[in-house]
């Protein structure tokens, strides 16, 4: 088999950004044991709660032997299941993508639990003008609430983290326009990718604002990631000629890097709507998309009725896609980590995240277990292009063809 002569044309990977299948064995190490972010929204919504066409490739034979609540095995489902479990150093978006593509983060990124030291926020000040408030973790949208009228008064940047590496900088673009946020978190990747701070990422959080009990995250967000410091899969296809492109925000993760093109999406609805054009254009290679909301609109916010609906409305997305699906295409579905919307916090949960595979062309009903590392995603993907992977990962194309 060759890039000439691959199995499967093309391959599209969504990945439901935090939709996790219940702890991993290094749970207690992140304080996540009992987290079960699709078993729990299945308890929360009952046994008559149903993702059919996700139960239809094998969702709920995933949890044979632990059942969730309405989301069952069914008896012959039509792709391949699995789960997959990450040996990253930490459970941020970044770790769990990278390591999809061949490059786990074994060394842990910065991360500051309890705010960043003066002397960042004194250089970001400096150089933008602003104060910085606030400087603690906090959930994305009580710190708008509890922080909006005073942006709105003096003009400061509101600046917060999470249980993740990550510096967030949330500003009303009417008093902070979109064009100076930008500059000023560029600045703030600037001077955080080495020690003694190695954040992950720099996210900006523009908003718009009548009052703290009406204002809106707009889809302007944007993550400022480290740059992979190898390559990664997606290089490596790249550099093989077999094209890449990133729908959401896969560019944003990769910083660009192995990407051909790529798309913004302002939700999952249009990160779907994008998926599904890519599956009945002529586009050929490797598709990816990433669908935040389930994350950012609903994981965090520890909103399990939101989360239930997008999944719902995601499954719906799904029975138009798979139709469209031809016999040479592949589409693997996975997460990156979890965020169960039941669990204490509002922080990502170290979970295992599901894996599906489908094609027209394949027989089903095949249970890939548990894959270990993530990295066995972008080892399949690269053997089916006849492309050398990295020493991360193993490839389960065999059971797939």
């Amino acid at each position: 088999m060759t890039k000439n002569n691959p199995h499967f044309a093309r391959i599209f990977a969504i990945v439901t950004d935090s939709a996790g299948i219940g702890a991993a064995p290094d749970a207690a190490k992140y304080d996540d044991v009992g987290a079960d972010t699709y078993g729990h929204i299945s308890d929360f919504k009952g046994p008559d709660w149903q993702l059919p066409n996700l139960l239809k490739l094998g969702l709920g034979n995933i949890r044979a032997d632990s059942p969730m609540s309405g989301l069952k095995p069914v008896a012959k489902p039509l792709g391949a299941y699995g789960k997959m479990q990450e040996i990253s150093a930490g459970k941020d978006s970044m770790d769990g993508h990278w390591e999809m593509m061949g490059l786990p983060v074994m060394e842990p990124l910065g991360f500051f639990p309890n705010g960043f030291p003066q002397e960042l926020l004194d250089q970001i000040t400096a150089f933008s003008g602003r104060k910085c408030i606030v400087n603690k973790p906090y959930s994305g949208t009580q710190v708008i609430h509890d922080y909006g009228d005073e942006q709105l008064k003096t003009g400061d940047l509101i600046v917060y983290t999470s249980g993740d590496s990550v510096l967030q900088i949330a500003a009303n673009v009417d008093v902070i326009p979109l064009e100076e946020l930008r500059r000023i978190c560029a600045y703030a990747r600037s001077i955080t990718i080495s020690a003694p701070y190695h954040i992950g990422r720099v996210i900006q959080r523009p908003y718009t604002y009548i009052d703290k009990d009406h204002f809106t995250r707009t889809s302007d967000r944007h993550d400022y990631t480290l740059l992979p410091n190898a390559p990664t899969d997606l290089d490596r296809l790249q550099r093989a000629g077999v094209p890449t492109y990133g729908i959401g925000k896969i560019n944003d993760i990769f910083s660009g890097q192995g990407l051909d093109d790529g798309v913004h999406t302002v939700s999952n609805h249009d990160g779907m709507e994008q998926t599904i054009a890519a599956v009945k254009s002529d586009r050929t290679g490797f598709i990816f998309t990433n669908l935040v909301d389930f994350d950012a609109m609903y994981g965090h916010r520890r909103n399990a009725e939101g989360y239930a609906q997008a999944l719902s409305e995601f499954d719906e997305q799904l029975g138009e896609l798979l139709p469209e699906l031809r016999p040479d295409d592949l589409l693997l579905i996975t997460s990156d980590h979890g965020n169960d919307p039941t669990f204490k916090g509002t922080d990502h949960t170290r979970e295992f995240v599901p894996l599906l595979a489908y094609s027209p062309s394949m027989s089903g009903d095949v249970n890939l277990g548990i894959r270990k590392p993530f990295s066995d995603l972008g080892a399949t993907i690269c053997e089916n292009f006849g492309v050398i992977s990295g020493k991360y990962g193993s490839s389960f194309l065999d059971q797939l063809v």
